[in-house]
C-alpha cells in the first residue's frame, strides 16, 4: 500500500473514531465491516476508501475534519480551522464587505509597522499570517453568503 493510501486509511480511522462506530454506522448506512474496511490495511482492502459523502457525513458530526485535514495536507494546503465558527450568525454580504476592508486595513497597517526597519521579523510574521488568515475567513463567510442568496 502507498504511504498516502496508509495515510488516508489512518485519518479515515481516526474520523469514525470520534464519532463512534455506532453513530458512525447509523451517519452512513453502512456497516461495522464495511466501515472497518475502508480503513484497513490489509492488502485485500488496500483500493477500499470511503465515499466522499459518507465522509462529509462524519466529518459534519466530529470534532474535526480528519479526513479533509488529511487531503489538504497531502497537497501542501494549509486549512485553518475554528470550531467557534460553526455558530456564528450570518450577517450577510453587506457587513462581510464591511469586514473584508477592516481586516484588509489592519493587514497592511500591520505590514507596514513591520516594513519600517526593511526587515520582517519572525513576530511580524506570525502577526502578518494571523491577518491574512482573518481575512482568508471573512472571504469563506462571503462567499458562502453569496452562494446562498443566488438562485
Amino acid at each position: 500500500m502507498s504511504g498516502m493510501s496508509s495515510y488516508l486509511k489512518k485519518h479515515t480511522e481516526a474520523l469514525v473514531k470520534d464519532v463512534g462506530i455506532e453513530a458512525a454506522c447509523k451517519l452512513t448506512g453502512k456497516s461495522k465491516a464495511t466501515l472497518g474496511r475502508y480503513y484497513s490495511d490489509a492488502d485485500e482492502h488496500s483500493d477500499r476508501f470511503m465515499p466522499i459523502d459518507a465522509v462529509a457525513a462524519l466529518e459534519d458530526a466530529s470534532r474535526y475534519p480528519h479526513v479533509t485535514s488529511a487531503l489538504a495536507e497531502l497537497r501542501g494546503i494549509t486549512l485553518s480551522y475554528s470550531e467557534d465558527r460553526r455558530n456564528n450568525p450570518s450577517h450577510g454580504v453587506n457587513s462581510d464587505v464591511v469586514a473584508l476592508s477592516q481586516r484588509f486595513a489592519m493587514l497592511m497597517a500591520e505590514y507596514n509597522q513591520s516594513i519600517e526597519d526593511g526587515v520582517i521579523s519572525i513576530n511580524e510574521a506570525k502577526r502578518l499570517l494571523r491577518e491574512t488568515l482573518e481575512i482568508q475567513k471573512v472571504l469563506l463567510d462571503m462567499k458562502l453568503h453569496l452562494e446562498a442568496e443566488s438562485p
